[in-house]
């Protein structure tokens, strides 16, 4: 099935360009191309060429559907196709007949992007969803990340908004993730909280563990084990496991971003599933290597990581102690009953002098808990 989408597609390609009017004022290559092309010009730093390359990928690909949309519009204007009404069966019948070619090519490019069943037998659907293929999200993303890349995050985050509002055009609907950390991303340097917490938060409306009613439940079920005395945190680790780590970054900006602000239960909530999903992903990878490890303690877990340096730059790469901080600390200013896991892991943190600062820092909150004063988000 899928060789015959690609045969499709270099013959829908080839009729683009050698029909008479279709190809006019367009660049010499395909939309596709040029965005690949200015993704190979980005990435060997000539953002310049990466930028026109982008913008003509947008451009070449507005005017495709755009002509495909007028091929439509000229169809359904002939009078014998009017009085069909809306079937998209008997005008698909027409065209055949009658040799519409390009309406043909319309129809088919729109069968390839979009499921024929959707369109419910409508003709006018037809040629709204064609209208709708002018939209390009990844030409979008990409001029943003140029822009980006030179300094300019206001017109980088316009770009980013853009793509996120063409979403649902993704060649890989799991890309809007990746749009929306960048949103993330320059909302925080431009220090526009409120914004960046809207973004952080849509990103979560993807992790089935937190949203909705059902991860309320889970959410209660994890702060009880949690709050089970000196076995709390070891028997969290060993009951729950949850290695999704497209959604880590957001709970761990989250978490940190409501306990700069003393929203502590907020701060804990987040913060436990950036904890749960890094300490899941380093459990899975040191069993991948040794499946007779056995996780008990935080300590043996750490001493099997730092045997391994893809699971040492995982753990720089995710903050992995600075998480582990400022969740106890989450904890421990969250209330009485979560006081005991949160010295847990600042006495885990203590006990390991090489990780520096956080180590440091966990000694201070044993001698003396405080609430740090945080000026600005860490």
């Amino acid at each position: 099935m899928k060789m015959k989408k690609n045969v499709f597609l270099g013959f829908l390609i080839f009729s683009l360009f050698a029909f008479p009017g279709w190809s006019q004022s367009w660049s010499s290559n395909p939309y596709w191309y040029s965005l690949e092309q200015g993704k190979f010009y980005f990435r060997n730093g000539d953002y310049g060429k990466a930028l026109m390359s982008f913008e003509t990928a947008r451009r070449d690909r507005r005017t495709m559907y755009t002509r495909m949309e007028q091929a439509m519009i000229e169809l359904l204007s002939i009078p014998e196709v009017r009085y069909m009404g809306d079937s998209l069966e008997l005008i698909e019948a027409y065209i055949k007949e009658r040799h519409q070619v390009n309406a043909g090519i319309a129809l088919e490019e729109l069968y390839y992007r979009y499921p024929k069943k959707s369109l419910e037998g409508s003709a006018y659907r037809a040629l709204e969803e064609i209208s709708r293929l002018k939209d390009f999200p990844e030409a979008e993303y990409w001029i943003g990340e140029t822009f980006r890349i030179e300094g300019e995050l206001g017109v980088a985050l316009g770009q980013y908004q853009k793509a996120h509002a063409q979403r649902a055009f993704l060649e890989n609907p799991s890309f809007d993730t990746e749009i929306l950390y960048k949103m993330v991303d320059i909302l925080k340097a431009k220090q526009n909280y409120a914004e960046m917490e809207n973004r952080a938060l849509e990103i979560l409306e993807q992790d089935p563990r937190w949203f909705g009613n059902s991860g309320a439940v889970t959410r209660r079920a994890m702060n009880t084990i949690l709050e089970n005395g000196d076995n709390g945190l070891p028997r969290f680790l060993t009951i729950y496991r949850y290695n999704n780590i497209a959604v880590e970054r957001a709970h761990r900006l989250l978490g940190l971003y409501y306990y700069a602000s003393g929203r502590y239960n907020k701060a804990a909530e987040h913060l436990m599933f950036s904890f749960l999903i890094q300490n899941t992903i380093l459990i899975e990878e040191v069993l991948r290597n040794q499946y007779d490890f056995t996780f008990t303690t935080l300590d043996n877990l750490i001493n099997e990581v730092m045997k391994r340096p893809i699971l040492v730059n995982f753990i720089q790469e995710v903050e992995y102690y600075k998480t582990l901080y400022y969740f106890a600390a989450a904890l421990y200013n969250d209330g009485n009953t979560k006081q005991v896991p949160a010295r847990q892991l600042w006495t885990f943190l203590s006990r390991h002098p090489e990780i520096g600062e956080w180590s440091g820092k966990a000694k201070n909150q044993l001698r003396t808990p405080f609430v740090e004063q945080v000026i600005e988000m860490p």
